[in-house]
């Protein structure tokens, strides 16, 4: 049987997606320099949850000294113009430190915590060496989110022993978006059905440990045709309804996410890149760095293009072809939305939305801060809270490290939206 929701929770769980930023970027200057400036911020605009990457595998499963981790840029400008990627500083933490930080502040600001991982996605990849990668990639596929479960069961004890920090936790997810990643590495067919098994045994390890805490697994989209994949004995059920698109139109047009089909330089260079824009094949981060990029999920070609590209140009391209894909695109919200409630009326969990609405843009893009952007966070969040959901992000967007962040009227409004 689910857990019941705790009854020191908000009622709606207004989220902003702090991810891995909250520790890759807190340099000088950087968003998250300051974490009780980041939180005020957010309870102003609505907020009352974060949603982070807790670095959990590297915290407490790798065995590795943490106590002075260096982060950084993915090396030169590679990178420096993609959203979650502009790591700007250096910077030296003690990872624990910071997570009790984390925590401390969530506490003075009355906010709350969802914990989540994006180790076997692209944390590692901002470390100064890759001993955290190679760590995570040593354990045996099959046992990743048993691992994971592990080292979120030991993080939340640790919490626990640190002034009963873990009364910030809202639930805990053992990974981001589990089909997307290197949890799925050796498996063959429909990932979302294939992994059940290696899930549920990570679940089933969490709670041997912790068995009164919320715990699931969440998902890219709404899985829609595979959702008997999802374990039935999670305690939310989280998706991610990333609509793309007009955005996929332009990522076949170009073969972003397609290395089996030629990438065609001289169209971009006419339609989205920047003059001066080296070809594709001379762009990479500087030979000792290259190793980043095994550790990310983000592949060459769609950073090249935000990189590279000209962001009025990018705009430009999306808003041309709009209006074909307005109505599939707030059609599939719609549906998604109301299979996500469905599935979990059907299970009886609440349903939570932790990321989406469009989907990946270059980070100087305005499409999704622009018109077309607002009418579908609004759109998602009034078919989010008409449809029950427990908590919703207004954008994936919507956070101290994205210029949307400086749209309070859109936040607060969206916010109080979802709160009915």
């Amino acid at each position: 049987m689910p857990l019941p929701r705790p009854p020191h929770l908000p009622e709606t769980l207004t989220i902003s997606l702090w991810d891995f930023s909250w520790y890759t970027r807190t340099g000088p200057g950087e968003p998250f320099a300051d974490l009780d400036r980041a939180f005020a911020e957010a309870v102003e605009r609505g907020y009352n949850t974060v949603r982070i990457c807790a670095m959990p595998y590297l915290l407490f499963g790798s065995g590795l000294d943490t106590s002075r981790l260096r982060l950084g840029p993915l090396g030169g400008e590679y990178g420096q113009r993609v959203r979650w990627y502009d790591v700007r500083a250096e910077t030296e933490i003690d990872g624990r430190a910071q997570l009790l930080e984390l925590f401390r502040a969530a506490r003075r600001h009355d906010c709350f915590v969802i914990l989540s991982s994006w180790e076997y996605q692209q944390s590692a990849s901002f470390a100064a060496d890759r001993a955290w990668y190679d760590a995570l990639m040593a354990v045996d596929p099959e046992e990743r989110p048993a691992a994971l479960a592990d080292a979120l069961a030991d993080l939340l004890s640790f919490l626990a022993a640190h002034d009963g920090l873990d009364d910030r936790v809202a639930f805990t997810e053992l990974h981001n978006e589990v089909q997307a990643g290197f949890l799925t590495e050796g498996l063959e067919g429909d990932h979302v059905v294939a992994l059940r098994p290696r899930l549920e045994r990570g679940l089933e390890r969490f709670r041997t440990r912790h068995p009164d805490r919320m715990v699931t697994v969440n998902y890219a989209q709404v899985p829609v045709g595979s959702l008997r994949g999802v374990p039935r004995d999670i305690d939310v059920a989280v998706f991610h309804p990333y609509v793309y698109g007009v955005l996929d139109e332009l990522l076949d047009t170009f073969a972003l996410r397609d290395a089996s089909r030629d990438f065609p330089q001289e169209r971009a260079r006419r339609e989205l890149l920047r003059p001066g824009a080296p070809d594709l094949a001379d762009w990479a981060p500087p030979a000792q760095e290259r190793w980043r990029l095994e550790a990310t999920v983000v592949g060459l070609r769609e950073v090249y293009v935000h990189d590279w590209c000209d962001p009025v140009r990018f705009d430009a391209w999306l808003y041309d072809r709009y209006a074909v894909h307005r109505l599939a695109m707030e059609q599939r919200l719609t549906t998604w939305i109301a299979a996500a409630a469905d599935w979990a009326a059907d299970t009886g969990v609440p349903f939570v939305f932790g990321e989406g609405w469009v989907g990946y843009t270059p980070r100087l893009g305005t499409f999704e801060e622009g018109p077309v952007g607002a009418a579908l966070c609004r759109l998602a969040v009034a078919e989010s809270a008409a449809a029950g959901a427990w908590g919703a992000v207004v954008c994936s967007n919507a956070a101290p490290q994205h210029t949307m962040w400086e749209d309070v009227t859109l936040q607060r409004e969206c916010n109080a939206l979802l709160r009915g």
